[in-house]
């Protein structure tokens, strides 16, 4: 059974950004998106993670439909099987490095993995606040973060964007390898070619549909 699978998805804002879109998205597998600014990558990913839902279409986590009569299910899926990674960070200021993972860790009830924190390179700046990391260094602890509560689908959109070449590799392979160990699949929002295929799967959103790279 897919892990995620999306059917007839459309969308507009002002403007159609999509229309009848399909896909799945398989455990131990990745897909990537990309395309121009503004062509509706990002809230195709908001729609899969149930932030924002479709005008019409639907998405499926395990075989349970999000949307429709069942709003209650999409949030309960978003708590506990999905991790999302924003541009933005959204950490919380006064808190230290440290106290941002462990609350994530501690809302999923598991434990702070020490060598997942050493792979992403922010061990030795855990007891910093927030407002004192760079942003690389706020990417990393919020990819900790999502990874900390065990996701089973991750949801990333541009998470190299502020980090160098080198570390955004780096930070890359601990993505591909969790989604390996934990059974688990990526959902990669990126203007990165390079990056993107990388994944198993690589769509160009344009034209209102997705074409494969």
């Amino acid at each position: 059974m897919a892990l995620l699978e999306a059917t007839g998805l459309s969308h507009a804002f002002d403007y159609p950004l999509f229309s009848n879109l399909s896909f799945t998205l398989d455990p131990t597998q990745s897909m990537a998106i990309v395309g121009v600014s503004g062509c509706g990558k990002s809230t195709l990913m908001h729609i899969c993670s149930t932030l924002l839902p479709p005008n019409s279409g639907e998405v499926f986590f395990e075989g349970a439909p999000l949307y429709g009569s069942l709003s209650r299910n999409a949030l309960h899926v978003r708590r506990e099987k999905l991790g999302i990674i924003f541009q933005s960070h959204y950490l919380f200021k006064g808190f230290t490095a440290k106290e941002n993972i462990e609350l994530s860790a501690l809302l999923a009830q598991t434990p702070l993995d020490e060598a997942l924190l050493e792979r992403l390179g922010i061990s030795h700046v855990l007891g910093q606040k927030i407002g004192e990391l760079s942003g690389g260094q706020q990417q990393r602890v919020s990819i900790a973060r999502v990874l900390s509560k065990k996701p089973r689908v991750i949801f990333a959109d541009e998470p190299t964007g502020n980090l160098d070449k080198a570390t955004a590799r780096e930070v890359m392979d601990v993505l591909f390898e969790y989604i390996q160990t934990h059974d688990a699949a990526l959902m990669l929002v990126t203007h990165d070619a390079a990056l993107a295929q990388r994944c198993n799967h690589a769509y160009a959103l344009e034209n209102l549909t997705l074409v494969k790279q």
